[in-house]
């Protein structure tokens, strides 16, 4: 029986470059894949020590995937990822929502796009270097199951993956901690062994959002008025991309006590802040719904929900309102529920799912 075939994508980091030698000590046949996706040679991302797609991740892929003797390309990706990411990181952020930019880079780039060009390769499996287990379940589905290291587990960015994408992908390192692979780096002699975590957004290498979009939408971001739940106008700010719901610092007003970012009305150009107990609710709607391990909604299930990447998870109760609409309460108030970031539900270890936050 010949091996099996899978492509595994390479970003130039420890993590997936562990993954690589794993699965070609399994006996896989690899091949390294590096996805191109800056929309120019002038804003390559030359970091010395991050950035999961820059020119320093191409060199450090092909330096490892040379290591491991296996064969290794560069994809094109810029135009997947200009319009699946790039574009509706914008658009949220000017529809007064926070994106979840690496939630759909995964879905839609790194699966969808580079799952179907491997296919077209004839490979059987595509692999990634995330701290996350994909398993089959009795009742036939496939979920995502937490990383057995809680300090570093990405099951959150993932919950959004179909049943194709899973049956169709290996995770290596979701069995090990992050110790452990930089030890097996450091064993097989891999110069990215001690390379630290690239933690930000990829495309706005200054971590200036606001900027970013001023510059790549064609859109003037007005100045408006802060005001209170009751409408009363307290301050000016300096246009709606600047601020997400919870935020404290930034906001440049002299109110006598800390205010926070309650939520964002682009109708209006308002931003609404207030005390911090007004920050939290107990509810909160969620659409563009998808279901991992299990196959749908019906009626409602107890889960825990995390409502952000690093949310410890809160006990909750979800419940189906309509074909995509359900609505999560929460055992006890939660922090900054913010629209446009995910709500993922958790069944003990497993994803059973999650949404897109309404409101």
């Amino acid at each position: 029986m010949s091996k099996k075939r899978v492509v595994v994508g390479m970003s130039g980091g420890v993590d997936s470059s562990v993954a690589a030698y794993l699965l070609k000590e399994a006996g896989y046949e690899v091949i390294g894949v590096t996805m191109q996706i800056w929309q120019s040679e002038e804003e390559q991302v030359l970091e010395e020590n991050g950035g999961c797609c820059g020119l320093q991740a191409v060199e450090d892929a092909r330096r490892v995937a040379g290591m491991l003797d296996i064969p290794y390309y560069v994809m094109n990706f810029r135009e997947e990822f200009q319009k699946k990411v790039i574009d509706y990181f914008m658009a949220e952020y000017l529809a007064g929502r926070t994106p979840n930019p690496c939630i759909a880079c995964n879905r839609y780039v790194k699966w969808e796009s580079l799952l179907h060009r491997s296919m077209e390769i004839g490979a059987d499996y595509i692999a990634t270097g995330h701290y996350a287990r994909v398993e089959q379940l009795p009742n036939g589905r496939y979920s995502i199951r937490n990383s057995v290291t809680a300090a570093k587990d990405q099951t959150y960015a993932l919950y959004n993956l179909t049943q194709e994408q899973l049956s169709r992908t290996l995770m290596p390192i979701g069995a090990y901690t992050k110790d452990e692979v930089r030890q097996i780096a450091q064993r097989i002699g891999l110069r990215v062994a001690s390379k630290p975590d690239s933690m930000e957004i990829c495309f706005v290498p200054d971590q200036d959002y606001a900027g970013f979009i001023q510059d790549h939408s064609g859109r003037e971001i007005p100045e408006g008025n802060f005001v209170t739940s009751d409408g009363t106008v307290v301050g000016r700010h300096k246009g709606i991309t600047h601020y997400t719901v919870g935020q404290r610092k930034g906001l440049n007003l002299s109110l006598g006590r800390p205010v926070f970012v309650l939520e964002i009305r682009p109708e209006t150009n308002e931003v609404v802040v207030g005390d911090n107990q007004e920050v939290f609710s107990d509810r909160l709607l969620c659409n563009h719904l998808n279901f991992m391990s299990i196959p749908d909604l019906e009626g409602e299930k107890e889960v825990t929900a995390k409502i952000r990447y690093n949310h410890r998870g809160a006990k909750a109760v979800v419940r189906r309102l309509d074909q995509d609409l359900a609505e999560v309460v929460f055992e006890e108030p939660v922090r900054a529920v913010t629209p446009g970031q995910a709500v993922v539900f958790y069944d003990g270890e497993y994803v059973a799912g999650g949404g897109t936050i309404l409101r």
